[in-house]
């Protein structure tokens, strides 16, 4: 428990140290400042049962929606709390419609957690995938208050499954229900103890996709700069991806590229720029579209500028690549890429996602050491139909056979009663 504490009271001090240079860290406390207050002032008039959601970031939050949203459909009389730790999720969501309010999480002490619940007093609280803070998950076992894992996963080298991880089991200990992606995450709960507060429920992200794929729009700039042509779409790019995908980008001019960099700090855009021969950004083909004006004849890589349409652009892909799998986190999401039948590549770096294991597994995906692998197996798909086909088909129906993790979720919370009409 020393070391816990120890790191909640180092982190806000490191957050500042390097917030000087480190944009998402002065992010992380100006987010933060005063922001009891702003949770007082949003609550103290709240005459509403409150549910409470908590996702690290961006990509949890995404994960927790279709839970949100059920929940909003068939409770309407609740109040919504979102809270985020990280400010990529913060503050691309701080706006969204399916919660009344959004806040980043306090740093997790005692006083903080106490202090939160006083103020909000939920109802019903729900962690997404795997982000763990003690004192407001014993705060709320304190206070008789539900608290559910959804989408959890779990890997034997993570804490709760060594010889150090104590303070971890316990939080466990705080959830009502563990409602875990898969088996082998129900096999490791179970050797610690877990095997009867645990559901098998599925992972909510391919409801998710499901749903939005479900009501695409089509993209009118996008059209026009694909031209029905060939199209790769790269998504959420790191430097190293832009290395392997840059010489097929500027070695075949025929095939349309949209590559949207994981990162759009202008020194990243510039460095796509650089890599990409024939590129050019959004924005600026947004400006030379919108005012009937063209763009150099050789352009082939569109390199996107802007959050929050990657999801659509996947809809426009021959063939999708997954951005991460040359760093140490892995790749990033492949579900949004598959849930419209589409071939999809990714590098090496994908043990710690069970989904894109199993879409190797379906036939729908394939993973690249280097970019001659890269080429390689673009230009196998691109030539052999029935090979594209093929992967695209297993794509579409992986999808499809996962969904139901949110039915699952919802089904419990109403059998229990957890929130009432």
């Amino acid at each position: 428990m020393f070391l816990y504490r120890l790191f909640t009271w180092l982190y806000p001090k490191i957050a500042w140290l390097i917030s000087f240079s480190n944009p998402k860290a002065g992010l992380w406390l100006k987010g933060r400042r005063g922001l009891f207050k702003k949770l007082s002032s949003a609550f103290h008039k709240n005459d509403r049962p409150v549910v409470w959601m908590h996702s690290a970031s961006l990509g949890e939050f995404e994960q927790g929606l279709p839970v949100l949203e059920s929940i909003r459909r068939h409770y309407p009389g609740y109040t919504i709390l979102v809270t985020f730790f990280s400010p990529s999720g913060y503050e691309v969501r701080k706006n969204h419609k399916i919660a009344d309010h959004i806040f980043y999480l306090p740093m997790d002490t005692p006083a903080h957690a106490n202090r939160f619940f006083n103020i909000v007093q939920p109802s019903l609280v729900i962690f997404v995938k795997y982000e763990f803070w003690y004192y407001y998950l014993q705060e709320a076992n304190q206070r008789n208050i539900p608290s559910l894992l959804v989408s959890g996963i779990f890997r034997n080298d993570q804490p709760f499954f060594q010889w150090y991880g104590s303070v971890h089991k316990r939080m466990l200990t705080f959830f009502e229900k563990l409602f875990v992606q898969n088996t082998s995450s129900a096999e490791l709960l179970s050797t610690i103890g877990f095997a009867n507060n645990l559901i098998v429920s599925g992972d909510t992200r391919f409801d998710r996709v499901l749903e939005i794929a479900g009501r695409f729009e089509p993209i009118n700039l996008i059209d026009h700069f694909c031209n029905n042509q060939t199209t790769i779409v790269a998504g959420s790019t790191w430097t190293e991806d832009d290395e392997a995908l840059d010489h097929f980008a500027n070695t075949h001019p025929s095939v349309k590229c949209i590559v949207a960099p994981h990162d759009i700090e202008e020194e990243r855009l510039q460095e796509c720029l650089t890599l990409y021969k024939h590129s050019i950004l959004y924005s600026d083909y947004e400006k030379a579209y919108l005012a009937g004006k063209p763009v150099p004849e050789e352009t082939n890589v569109l390199i996107i500028n802007n959050m929050g349409m990657l999801s659509s652009l996947y809809h426009y892909a021959t063939i999708c690549y997954i951005g991460g799998g040359f760093g140490d986190d892995g790749i990033h999401n492949i579900l949004e890429a598959a849930v419209y039948g589409k071939p999809v590549v990714f590098g090496p770096v994908y043990d710690k996602y069970f989904e894109a294991e199993e879409l190797l597994d379906f036939g729908g995906a394939y993973s690249i050491e280097d970019s001659l692998e890269l080429e390689e197996i673009f230009t196998q798909l691109l030539e052999n139909t029935e090979m594209r086909q093929k992967a695209a088909k297993a794509s579409a129906d992986y999808v499809s056979c996962k969904a139901g993790a949110t039915k699952k979720v919802m089904d419990y919370i109403e059998a229990k009663r957890l929130l009432t009409n």
